[in-house]
């Protein structure tokens, strides 16, 4: 009981810990609740708890897990990227090879947050960083985070994770407020040619040489969502191919989430420059939705006959594929027969591309 009371005591002179334990609850909330990644912010939420417990004996083990997949090699975000290879069908993309240029589009929050984080005086690798948080794909922001040492690892960690199981929410409101009521009725006819087995076999390899000449920094990142990739395409490797999409991945993912909690200890999170952060990061999310949609009614200008629906440029954001659902259900609200399902799927593939290559020039410039 004494020991329990001393506790108590503790905890009274740190309201810090209490607030890191409510986030961590609020976490796992929405995990549960909510059903937001929970394969991510169940980990991510306990995680929190655990480092944040007086003298916890996890921090430890946690740190060590951190260091060994994150800090010196960065092998969680790449093992993961191949386990999302592995799940890409790049088929609707290979169809319709124009649906790239609005992943590219979609990419337009990531430099507009860059130079608004240097505006407001975080230092260059700093706002880098930050600005990547736009991508809405975890892996890449904590690689480049950690390749351009950003003092701010935490933070960005948590936000690009946190926008990612937020898609359902943010993006509606997004798209609703940059078209029409016309526009997001606009049918799309999806003609879904045949694509032979050896493009498929054939794209990753040649994304992989392209992107690497063009951002040699992405290499690592491209390569290993390639890989995954191939892995599915070339048909003799099905069991990995499996084995990649499921168990592998999810494993990483349970993985990456408790280890990201080794930084969300009370004295690194809860600083001012947090939630500034997150702010940021939400500003890149909505102009990322906002530079594909535009892009769209852009096209539109140009185009008398089989227009297209500018929401399918919001899924050109890396989170695949909350993005692309999410299309495709507002399409569904708006007409029960408009079904954008595929197009979007194809625009959500091509930003997992972009996003990647916006990562790997971030690099170039900044490391």
């Amino acid at each position: 009981m004494e020991v329990l009371y001393e506790t108590f005591l503790s905890l009274a002179d740190q309201p810090k810990l209490l607030i890191m334990w409510a986030i961590g609850g609020l976490l796992i909330f929405l995990a549960i609740k909510k059903e937001m990644e929970p394969s991510l912010l169940l980990p991510m939420g306990f995680g929190a708890i655990l480092v944040n417990l007086p003298e916890s004996g996890a921090k430890n083990v946690i740190d060590a897990l951190f260091q060994v997949g994150i800090e010196y090699h960065e092998l969680f975000p790449l093992i993961l990227f191949i386990g999302i290879g592995a799940m890409i069908d790049f088929e609707p993309l290979l169809t319709n090879p124009k649906l790239m240029f609005f992943g590219a589009a979609a990419q337009f929050g990531i430099f507009f947050t860059l130079g608004m984080a240097s505006l407001l005086g975080f230092a260059p690798n700093d706002a880098a960083s930050i600005a990547i948080i736009g991508a809405a794909d975890g892996p890449t922001a904590i690689f480049v985070a950690q390749m351009l040492k950003s003092s701010y690892l935490p933070a960005i960690m948590v936000a690009a994770y946190s926008y990612m199981a937020l898609v359902p929410l943010v993006q509606p409101p997004i798209i609703k407020l940059c078209t029409t009521k016309a526009e997001r009725k606009i049918k799309m006819a999806y003609k879904g040619k045949k694509v032979s087995k050896t493009t498929k076999i054939l794209f990753p390899i040649v994304v992989t040489i392209i992107v690497g000449m063009i951002a040699p920094d992405s290499v690592a990142l491209i390569g290993f969502l390639m890989f995954g990739n191939l892995i599915r395409e070339c048909g003799v490797l099905n069991s990995l191919s499996e084995t990649a999409q499921n168990v592998l991945a999810n494993l990483i993912t349970i993985f990456l989430g408790i280890t990201i909690a080794s930084k969300m200890t009370a004295n690194e999170f809860l600083q001012p420059q947090t939630l500034l952060i997150m702010g940021l990061g939400l500003v890149a999310f909505i102009f990322d939705t906002f530079g594909g949609i535009m892009l769209a009614k852009f096209m539109n200008l140009f185009t008398k006959k089989n227009k297209i629906n500018p929401m399918i440029g919001a899924a050109g954001i890396s989170a695949f594929p909350m993005s692309a659902r999410v299309v495709h259900k507002l399409g569904l609200e708006e007409d029960n027969q408009n079904f954008l399902l595929m197009h979007s799927i194809g625009v959500n593939v091509s930003g997992q591309i972009a996003s990647v290559i916006a990562g790997g020039l971030i690099l170039a410039f900044y490391s």
